[in-house]
């Protein structure tokens, strides 16, 4: 589905056309068009790919989609792969944004994502003078929005750490805690494959040998890297956060089977001396010594008493009952 089509000319917004137009525009040399197309159809890519030249490669990666975030150089255009992630509910979907950027044109292919770039597109409107780089600054703009949107989803997951955290000490079932962390470190490692490759690729355009369509705009897309590179280390950092939060998780299971095993070790005591000497009066031997004593039977169960009382008191100091 085409969302926008437009033309522009030293930083300034020439027109909405169609895209039967698209090929009487990018002859200018100051000029360049802007797409977005949203899940296309294969014949809406063909078209685009006459309109543009673009090349079969690129466009077939486009086509069938799910490419790792890249950035690739074909000639004097290039070929950007960018993951989205958002937030559904209690899930994280991902999406892929294609760009196809050359001297006079700009083709952004959505896929498997809500959110659109119509904000992106308005600011870029209101900003003639950086506009006026051409189609590598929106190739800028674009990949900063999608940069910059991976922080609402890094805080999510942040917040959700701090939630089962505070539920580790709350005495809740440590099975359902062990679970929620392990998909808590699934959605970490979701994000880490969006922005993880994306960092690499980008010092691309920044550093050495810079594609002549990104000449001037080094410091743009260094700090695109460098938000990239914070919200990696962030990743990195909350990640040893929960592997930290199951270790801890796992120690207090442990104490609670120690403290449930010195419990039991405790009772047992307690039972046990009373029917070792019950045991010892229970043998029915001829000679044994009190056998006849009329206070024979409550000083035994007295003895009882006393040794399992004196055994419950220092349980109890010690902690164990």
């Amino acid at each position: 589905m085409l969302i926008n089509c437009a033309a522009y000319q030293e930083g300034r917004k020439l027109a909405d056309i169609e895209p039967r137009e698209i090929h009487e525009y990018v002859r200018r040399v100051e000029c360049f068009v802007w797409v977005a197309l949203y899940e296309p159809t294969p014949e809406e890519l063909e078209t685009m790919q006459r309109e543009f030249g673009l090349h079969e490669l690129a466009v077939e990666d486009a086509r069938n989609g799910h490419q790792r975030p890249k950035i690739e150089e074909y000639g004097d255009s290039l070929f950007v792969v960018l993951h989205t992630v958002e937030l559904a509910g209690d899930e994280l979907k991902v999406g892929e944004v294609d760009i196809f950027v050359g001297h006079n044109y700009v083709l952004s292919v959505r896929s498997r994502t809500e959110r659109g770039f119509a904000d992106v597109r308005a600011r870029t409107e209101r900003e003639p003078q950086l506009l006026r780089h051409g189609a590598a600054y929106v190739l800028y703009a674009m990949m900063d929005a999608v940069v910059d949107r991976y922080f609402p989803v890094f805080d999510a997951l942040e917040a959700e750490l701090e939630e089962i955290e505070k539920r580790i000490f709350s005495g809740q079932s440590n099975r359902a805690i062990i679970e929620s962390l392990y998909v808590l470190k699934q959605k970490l490692m979701t994000l880490k494959h969006a922005t993880g490759p994306l960092q690499e690729a980008t010092t691309k355009l920044y550093g050495g040998r810079v594609p002549q369509l990104c000449a001037g705009l080094q410091e743009y897309f260094r700090d695109v890297y460098d938000h990239l590179a914070r919200v990696n280390q962030s990743i990195d950092i909350l990640r040893e956060m929960v592997t930290t939060a199951i270790s801890v998780n796992l120690s207090l299971l442990t104490i609670q089977e120690n403290e449930v095993t010195k419990r039991l070790a405790g009772y047992a005591a307690l039972v046990a001396v009373p029917t070792m000497i019950a045991g010892v009066y229970g043998m029915n031997f001829d000679h044994m010594p009190e056998l006849n004593w009329v206070l024979g039977y409550p000083v035994t169960l007295a003895v009882m008493v006393a040794i399992a009382g004196y055994l419950f008191y220092r349980f109890r100091k010690a902690k164990w009952l």
